[in-house]
């Protein structure tokens, strides 16, 4: 089963609050935890994560907190699983120029690094504004649906 870390997902779902708080200039780690119930040490850690990979700005004092670094718009899901959790793969025999034993009869890993690469593209694709929107476009989920599929 492909599955994200709890971390990209309160990573997602905090540029997400952020992105719905436009008017707020920062909001603090607690403020976001407190939202969605995040252990908040956590969400600190992963929220000065994303700020050192350039997806969020920190201000610090009394009035501190954080805020996006660009448009909610200009920033992908998977950036920010990326920043993260790093370089995501399917299957191990799909990451690096590595080939195991089994590389000259192995029948998968070309399909398989074709379902990573859709995938990342589908990621790619969703904005941190898409995920405010509180439906998704039909047009796009039909598209996922449709790029996997024929990956597979």
């Amino acid at each position: 089963m492909l599955k994200l870390t709890k971390k990209a997902d309160y990573g997602l779902m905090a540029l997400k609050y952020l992105a719905e708080h436009p008017e707020t200039p920062a909001l603090s780690a607690k403020d976001v935890a407190d939202a969605y119930g995040i252990p908040a040490q956590l969400l600190a850690k992963i929220l000065q994560l994303l700020t050192r990979n350039g997806l969020l700005r920190s201000h610090a004092g009394m009035n501190g907190g954080y805020e996006l670094a660009r448009d909610a718009r200009e920033i992908s899901a998977y950036e920010v699983i990326h920043a993260i959790d790093g370089p995501f793969f399917i299957t191990s025999c799909t990451k690096g120029d590595k080939n195991c034993d089994l590389t000259p009869s192995c029948t998968i890993k070309e399909p398989l690094a074709r379902v990573n690469d859709t995938i990342a593209g589908v990621l790619k694709s969703i904005s941190i504004q898409d995920l405010t929107e509180h439906e998704q476009p039909a047009g796009r989920a039909a598209e996922a649906n449709r790029l996997v599929t024929l990956t597979l």
